[in-house]
């Protein structure tokens, strides 16, 4: 784990937080690539999941490396948000949603995010 990708607490809730924010292309691919081996250690429809966006640059080959990702982290995740994901286009959001079969509903800010994935 790193600063980056770190589990939190929020309301007595353990949420992983990816902190996409500012990453460049090939950081971001990098960063994806690890998610699966974090996750697959937690119960199966376990994990809350909070990504930030923030200012980050995102191409084809990370939208490719996020579906795979996304899809081996279905069943193992409950829900996810992510956070100021402006820079993501609309087009892609709708083919990882597609292609992996799970929602990624967007919020402004981080407490907003927090507070939707603690609300059971």
């Amino acid at each position: 784990m790193s600063e980056r990708m770190r589990f939190i607490t929020h309301r007595g809730k353990k949420i992983l937080l990816l902190d996409f924010s500012d990453c460049l292309e090939n950081e971001l691919e990098q960063l994806i690539r690890t998610v699966p081996d974090i996750v697959a250690k937690q119960p199966r429809a376990s994990v809350l999941i909070l990504v930030d966006y923030t200012r980050t640059t995102i191409d084809k080959e990370s939208l490719w490396v996020m579906k795979e990702t996304a899809v081996f982290n279905k069943p193992y995740v409950r829900k996810s948000a992510w956070v100021r994901a402006e820079s993501f286009p609309d087009v892609h959001r709708e083919t990882l949603k597609s292609f992996s079969g799970r929602d990624f509903p967007t919020f402004k800010t981080r407490e907003d995010a927090l507070e939707w994935l603690t609300v059971d």
